[in-house]
């Protein structure tokens, strides 16, 4: 699938280890998707919709996510780095031992997020969001 555009932004994937390597997934529906141990590295993921998402283990190097909504998505252990998170929607997100080096959080919203593992002053300075609990 690499560079692959999909028409309408509609795309279905059930499918772990899937190599979207580089595929532009722009405004795609990705809604509640099983994308365990998924590559990917370099993908457009520009305003899709990824709530409820299963990212656990997927490689994001280098990804576009700017305006993505990963709300409640599961990102545990997701390899982010150098990934494009400005204004991105992750509340909720399970973001435990991400991988976020160098990744843009300038306006990435992390209301209520877990960020086990993570350095708070780090994500902040970098312009991110950060709301805790109620």
């Amino acid at each position: 699938m690499d560079g692959k555009r999909f028409p309408n932004g509609i795309v279905a994937v059930e499918k772990q280890k899937a190599n979207l390597n580089g595929a532009d997934l722009y405004r795609a529906n990705l809604t509640d998707a099983n994308l365990t141990d998924a590559n990917l590295r370099g993908t457009n993921l520009e305003r899709a919709n990824l709530t409820g998402a299963n990212l656990e283990h997927a490689n994001l190097t280098g990804a576009n996510l700017r305006g993505a909504n990963l709300t409640e998505a599961n990102l545990e252990r997701a390899n982010l780095t150098d990934a494009n998170l400005r204004g991105t929607n992750l509340t909720d997100a399970n973001l435990r031992g991400a991988n976020l080096t160098d990744a843009n959080l300038r306006g990435a919203n992390l209301r209520d997020a877990d960020l086990s593992g993570q350095n708070l002053d780090d994500l902040k300075s970098r312009g991110a969001i950060i709301i805790t609990g109620q």
